[in-house]
């Protein structure tokens, strides 16, 4: 099984308001980075549309280590959403979950996988974080989406 890295972000200017994520996918010596927009959204939509967008590009099964910023992501993808699913997404005050639709993609997505999640503190020492931040922020303000990176070989598990 292909071992590949997802470094994961997602900005926000105004929460609600423009909205920008981005990720870096690497693999082996590949590295390839996607990010896109949304003219009025949640930061925390942002956060799991990187993770979507960046798990959406693997062509086949893959070993993936997802990093990011977001304890959001990684305890809902990792804890809460076995709770959700449970009480037919309800949160445990009965109320709907928020950001269904994309928490429903990211599983189905995961269930393809074998991914580990870790967590690393945002705007700190971790060079592909940054850069994510850096691309998510330019994509929130410019309104921009690049998912065909310049240069760089299209990321796949079957290379």
């Amino acid at each position: 099984m292909k071992q590949v890295q997802l470094i994961t972000d997602g900005a926000c200017l105004g929460n609600p308001g423009k909205g920008g994520w981005a990720c870096i996918l690497r693999y082996g010596e590949h590295k390839r980075e996607l990010y896109g927009s949304e003219p009025y959204t949640t930061n925390n939509r942002m956060e799991l549309s990187a993770a979507i967008e960046g798990l959406k590009r693997l062509k086949t099964s893959c070993q993936v280590e997802v990093v990011t910023d977001s304890n959001y992501l990684k305890n809902g993808i990792t804890s809460w959403i076995n709770n959700w699913k449970r009480n037919g997404w309800k949160t445990k005050d009965k109320k709907p979950v928020v950001n269904q639709d994309l928490w429903t993609l990211l599983d189905d997505l995961v269930a393809q996988h074998r991914i580990q999640w870790e967590w690393t503190k945002g705007h700190a020492s971790h060079q592909d974080n940054n850069r994510c931040d850096e691309l998510a922020n330019r994509a929130a303000r410019e309104q921009i989406t690049n998912v065909s990176a310049v240069a760089v070989p299209e990321q796949s598990c079957n290379e």
